[in-house]
Parts: C-alpha cells; structure tokens; sequence
C-alpha cells in the first residue's frame, strides 16, 4: 500500500516514513504544499498524511484543491492547531481524521491502517479485499496468506512484493517496476534486494507445496510472473 507524506518538518518525515516502510508501507514524501498537491492529483495512494502548516501552500488549500478535483484519498492531518474547533476546520475540509502534535507513531499508523481499510472498502462500496491466484489466497485486510487453506507467514516487505505480483496475475513484472512500486526506488541501485526477496517467496508459495503446480516463475531477461497453471 501507498502512503503520501506531505510535511515540512524533517525530524517528522525521518521517523514517521521510517516507521511506515518498516510497517510494510511504500512512502513517497513531499516538502511543500504544492509539491504535495501535484503528487496526491497525478499519483494513486491509499492514503496521505497532510501536515497543515505547510510552505507555499498550506495544508487546508491542498485539501480543498484534492477534493474539488474530485479525489477521494482518505486524509489525515496532522497539526499543531489541536483546538476543537481546528479539528472541526480540517474534518469540514475534507479530512478523514485529525490527529494533534505531538503524536506517537503508534496512533499514527492505527489512524493510517484505519483510512486504508476503509479505502480498501471503496468507503461502503463493495470493493476486491482478497486476492486469489490458483489455490494462493491473501487477505488483504486481515493481512495474511494461504495456499490450499496452509497458512502463510511472510514478513512485510514480502507480503507487499506478493500482493503487487498477484495484482498483476499473468503479466510480466519487470525489475525496475518492482523496485519502484515495492520499494519506491526510482533509480537502479545496484542491489540483489528483488532476487533475493522473490527468492524467499518462492521457497513460501511453490517450494514448500512440491505436490502443487509452481505459480511464481522468472521470465528470462524480462522480469517475474505469477500465474495460475489454468493460465
């Protein structure tokens, strides 16, 4: 899952994106308001975290521009403005929550991984919450894997490596395409980290059910693929 840091304070920034890729979370960030405007309108996100004091553009104008060109990302603001009738400007705004400076993470990510089940939902509309390939289920809300009903346990940078994989069922997924939507890399650096975690899921998914067909195969020189054998 996506999430847009939109926050001016580095300290913030450090430890909050931090705290979200170790959550298993794929974190973009933007300095400024516009900057943040132009991510959250042109990319897709599961959620944005919005500070409200913002350079260039405040954080109360990028949510109103958000919601006037009809994007409905779930929001949370964070703030030092933590009066009530600030958090009723914010939610008023168009904001899903509002969460006050100083915060611990912890609450943070709950809020967070409140807004991305809700978004999961399609906010009441009936929406995709579990991913099947063959006989591989993942529960995308309950966070957790199967195959043939065996339990799954991955850690979180392979469970968001797996979901993107069966995301994409039965078309080749690139190297380069890995490493930006799992990892946010937007550059090639030189690491072994995608073999090495496809490596680990295979040995989860298809090496540890020898009696069942493989499903995760590599595509020489082009990339990986994750098929069912109906395929």
């Amino acid at each position: 899952m996506r999430v847009l840091l939109v926050e001016d304070d580095s300290v913030v920034v450090s430890f909050v994106s931090k705290g979200l890729k170790e959550a298993g979370y794929v974190v973009d960030v933007a300095l400024d308001g516009r900057e943040g405007l132009f991510l959250a309108t042109s990319e897709k996100y599961d959620v944005i975290v919005l500070d409200r004091m913002m350079p260039i553009m405040d954080g109360l104008t990028v949510l109103k521009a958000l919601r006037d060109s009809d994007k409905d990302t779930p929001v949370l603001i964070l703030s030092t403005m933590d009066q009530v009738n600030d958090k009723v400007e914010g939610l008023r705004s168009g904001a899903d929550d509002y969460l006050a400076k100083p915060f611990s993470f912890v609450e943070l990510l709950a809020r967070v991984e409140v807004l991305a089940r809700r978004e999961g939902m399609g906010r009441g509309a009936a929406k995709e919450t579990v991913l099947r390939v063959h006989d591989l289920e993942m529960d995308l809300l309950g966070r957790s894997v199967a195959r043939g009903g065996v339990g799954i346990e991955l850690h979180a940078k392979e469970f968001s490596l797996l979901e993107y994989l069966m995301r994409h069922e039965g078309q080749v997924v690139s190297r380069t395409m890995l490493l930006e939507q799992v990892w946010n890399y937007h550059f090639d650096p030189q690491t072994n980290v995608i073999e090495v975690h496809v490596s680990r899921i295979r040995s989860k998914i298809d090496r540890a059910f020898p009696d069942g067909p493989a499903l995760l195969t590599t595509v020489r020189g082009m990339g990986y693929k994750l098929e069912g054998p109906e395929k």
